[in-house]
Formats: structure tokens, C-alpha cells, sequence
């Protein structure tokens, strides 16, 4: 019997065995972090074909047994985590779930829960309890501070209490969620976030250019855009299609996203103004007036920050913050996708700070902090605008931005219509060829990335409290 209060400090034999079926990039991270903490009994496998590529990747770590297949894992230990694509999750489970070991803990490390929790309830042995997981980070994003969902599906609290001794080394943030609230707070912190930009990278590959090379993408909230647009295509595009089409919540948001994305377009189109400024003023009120009474620390402290994260240099030299077309700040923008968000948010009752504090990722805390900035900043000076009224002003008077943001407005609808109809297929399709136009500027997109997101973490540690 394994003490739930066991660390890794303990004695070998008694240590738990803990297994993971799955070693894609986060099956990896888990056994790194597990074999640095100094858990001495991991067991892990893959595809049988990947079996002797396994074997000889981890011929060096002591603590890492590889399996042929996941029953050898299964047989062995006494807490399993699933780290497979939520697509595929009922058929591994199905095959490996019977070899269970009695009494034994299983969780999934999927992105979208819906299917897991069927997969578990239909396939795994009734002696066997389930505590689920999931990192809501990437890989390659460091696991401290950050939010680790367990859910107590089917499981005694001493089996939620051993699960959470095997990852405290982590040093994450627990948040305990059910399966279906996991699955609303991941819809808008990762899925609906997702489509929005994967929506902006598709407007500007249509607009074929890049947007940090034309002079109306560069400094402020356009930095973040681009450097997170980038990040996201670097990425495969499986990470995101689960995420989107296997969450039944995620498909609500996505699709109020576009037509929020549609609608405010046509107002702007029309030139109806006063309409255009009620409605987005007053989405944002719902949004954003109830700050803690104003208290909150804001994410984004000021805009210019981002500027040493551009992609496109500065021509000056002079380190502050000058955008290359010789200006002070970037150019009015309608900043449609941000207008949109929001008046998402409002249409379906979200409170983004509720979800902020609950499970945020390190991009959905950037693009509420940019949101923010563009909704709460005051004009500079009694004669100049706030963020919000040049942004609108400029959607309105000013066509620079007009045929982009009607690509924008197309590849939000395209990729609303895409998730709706469930086809992983098409997904790829639609990824890929927008991918394949960015790839060449990945590499230094994610290094700026990488360090922006730093950046904003550690100067918005406070914005929480």
C-alpha cells in the first residue's frame, strides 16, 4: 500500500510505479520532470513501433522503464496517466484500459475531457479509480506556477491526495475542476483563444504579406498578435484541433466569436458609428467595469513595453519603443479581433477574470492584458482619444485596415465553420497551408515569443491578487 503522503525522498520500494502510456512531446515532459524529482519506478511506452527508438532514448535514465505496449504498463502501476490526442483516447483506452492494476489510479493528460471521461467510465475495471490531470502549458513552458487541473472524477480522497504527492515537484498550481468545468474554462482559455488567431494568420497569409513587413503590424498590442499568431502555427496542428472540435463549449464560442467578428464588420461597413460605439462600449463595461472596483493590477502595464519584442526592428536606436515608420506609437487600428473578443465574452456572459484565476495559459492572460489595454487605458492628453475611441474612430474613417479585416472576417468564419463540422481533416488542411506560408520566420518568432511571455508573467504576478 502506497502512502498517499509519500515523496521522493522515500525509499524505492516504497514508491509508487508510475506509469505513462503515450510519449509525445507532454508523455516526455512528465517523465523528465518525474525523473528529476527523483521518482525512481517510471514505466512508459508508446506505439509498439516506436518501441526500440524508446528503448534506446532512454538506455541512460535509471528511473525510466520502457514497455513494448501500454498492458505492461497498465499491469505494473499504481498511477497511469494517458497522455494521448482526446481524437484517439477511447480506442487506447479500450485496448490497454482491462490490464489495469487493481486498485490502481488512472488519469488523462487530454486537452478536451468530454471523450476521456467516456472512454474511462465505459473501459477502464470498476476496482479502479480515476483522478485526472492536465498541464495547461505547452512543453517547452516551464511547469512552475503554472495551472495543473485535477479532477476527483471516481477516486477516494486518498487517491487524489497521492496524485497530487507524485507531481508537487512540479511546483504547478493545483485547480480542481470537474470534467465539464474543465471543459468550459478550456474552451475560452485555450480553444476560442486559438481560433482567433489561427483566424489572423490565415487573413494575413490571404493578404500575402507579412504583417511586421508592411508598417501598419508593428509595436504595442501588434507585437503580441504577431509573435502569438507565430508561436501557435510553430506548433502542430493536432494541439488545437481536439481542443476545438471534441469540446461541445468550445464549438458555442467559437462560432459566437465569428459572428461577433461578422457583425461588428458590418457595422463598421456601414459607417453606423453610434451603434457601433453602444454596443462595443457597453460589452465592454460588462466585461471589464466590475474589476474588483477597480483595484485590479492591470495585466498590461503600458503598451510600449512590447515594442523590444517586434519583429521588425526599430530604425532609431534609441531604445524607446519608436515604430519604423518614424512614429511615436503604431497606427490607429480597428483592432477588430480584440473588439470581437470582448463582445464574445458579453454575448455569452464570461467573466475572462473568473477563468484568468481558475486555469489561465500564459497566452490567454496576454490576450486579456491586451484586451484590457484597449479597453481601460485613458486618453494620453485632454485633446487625444483613449485606446478605445481611435480604435474605433479608425474602423470607421479609416480604409487602411478595411481589406484585412475583411480576410479576417472570412477566416474567422471559415475556421467557426471548420470546427462545426468536425472534420480533423479539413482542420490540417486549413493549418498547414497557413503554416507553411509563416514557417520561415518560426525560429525567431519563437525565441521573441518566449521571451515576451517571460516578460509579462513576471510583471503581472500581482494582477491576480
Amino acid at each position: 500500500m502506497i502512502r498517499p503522503d509519500v515523496d521522493p525522498s522515500a525509499p524505492e520500494d516504497e514508491q509508487p510505479v508510475i506509469g505513462l502510456i503515450g510519449m509525445g512531446e507532454m508523455g516526455k515532459m512528465y517523465a523528465r520532470l518525474l525523473d528529476k524529482a527523483g521518482w525512481k519506478k517510471i514505466h512508459v511506452c508508446d506505439l509498439p513501433s516506436r518501441f526500440e527508438e524508446l528503448k534506446e532514448a532512454y538506455k541512460d535514465v535509471t528511473s525510466v522503464v520502457v514497455h513494448r505496449d501500454g498492458h505492461g504498463v497498465s499491469r505494473v502501476s499504481d498511477f497511469i496517466v494517458y497522455s494521448v490526442e482526446a481524437e484517439f483516447i477511447g480506442n487506447v483506452v479500450k485496448e490497454y484500459g482491462p490490464s489495469t492494476k487493481v486498485g490502481a489510479i488512472v488519469a488523462g493528460q487530454t486537452s478536451v475531457k468530454a471523450p476521456e471521461k467516456i472512454a474511462f467510465e465505459k473501459y477502464l475495471p470498476d476496482d479502479v479509480h480515476i483522478v485526472s490531470v492536465h498541464s495547461l502549458h505547452g512543453p517547452t513552458v516551464s511547469a512552475i506556477g503554472q495551472p495543473l487541473v485535477l479532477i476527483q472524477h471516481r477516486a477516494p480522497n486518498s487517491a487524489l491526495n497521492l496524485v497530487e504527492s507524485i507531481l508537487r515537484p512540479f511546483k504547478s498550481r493545483y485547480v480542481y475542476l470537474s470534467y465539464e468545468e474543465h471543459d468550459l474554462v478550456t474552451a475560452n482559455t485555450q480553444a476560442v483563444t486559438h481560433a482567433a488567431f489561427l483566424s489572423m494568420g490565415t487573413a494575413w497569409q490571404c493578404s500575402s504579406g507579412y504583417p511586421w513587413e508592411r508598417g501598419i503590424y508593428v509595436g504595442g498590442i501588434e507585437t503580441v498578435k504577431v509573435n502569438i499568431m507565430l508561436r501557435i502555427y510553430a506548433n502542430k496542428w493536432h494541439v488545437y484541433a481536439g481542443l476545438a472540435i471534441l469540446n461541445p463549449s468550445a464549438k458555442v464560442m467559437i462560432d459566437q466569436y465569428a459572428k461577433s467578428v461578422t457583425e461588428l464588420f458590418k457595422l463598421m461597413l456601414l459607417g453606423e458609428g453610434d451603434e457601433l460605439r453602444r454596443r462595443v462600449k457597453e460589452a465592454g463595461e460588462r466585461v471589464f467595469g466590475s474589476r474588483s472596483g477597480g483595484k485590479r493590477k492591470p495585466i498590461l502595464l503600458e503598451e510600449g513595453i512590447l515594442d523590444r519584442f517586434s519583429l521588425r526592428p526599430t530604425t532609431n536606436g534609441n531604445g524607446n519603443g519608436s515604430t519604423t515608420n518614424g512614429t511615436s506609437k503604431p497606427p490607429a487600428n480597428s483592432h477588430l479581433a480584440l473588439l470581437a473578443m470582448v463582445d464574445c465574452w458579453s454575448a455569452l456572459s464570461i467573466n475572462p477574470y473568473a477563468h484568468l484565476l481558475i486555469a489561465a495559459t500564459p497566452l490567454f492572460r496576454l490576450w486579456i492584458g491586451v484586451a484590457e489595454y484597449l479597453f481601460s487605458s485613458p486618453s494620453s492628453s485632454p485633446s487625444s482619444p483613449s485606446a478605445l475611441d481611435a480604435s474605433l474612430d479608425a474602423s470607421l474613417s479609416n480604409n487602411s485596415f478595411r481589406s484585412d479585416d475583411l480576410e479576417f472576417v472570412v477566416a474567422a468564419r471559415g475556421w467557426s465553420q471548420c470546427v462545426s463540422f468536425g472534420n480533423f481533416e479539413l482542420y490540417r488542411e486549413r493549418f498547414e497551408g497557413t503554416k507553411k506560408f509563416f514557417e520561415g520566420r518560426f525560429g525567431e518568432a519563437d525565441k521573441l515569443g518566449s521571451e515576451m511571455i517571460k516578460y509579462i508573467m513576471e510583471n503581472s504576478k500581482e494582477a491576480d491578487a
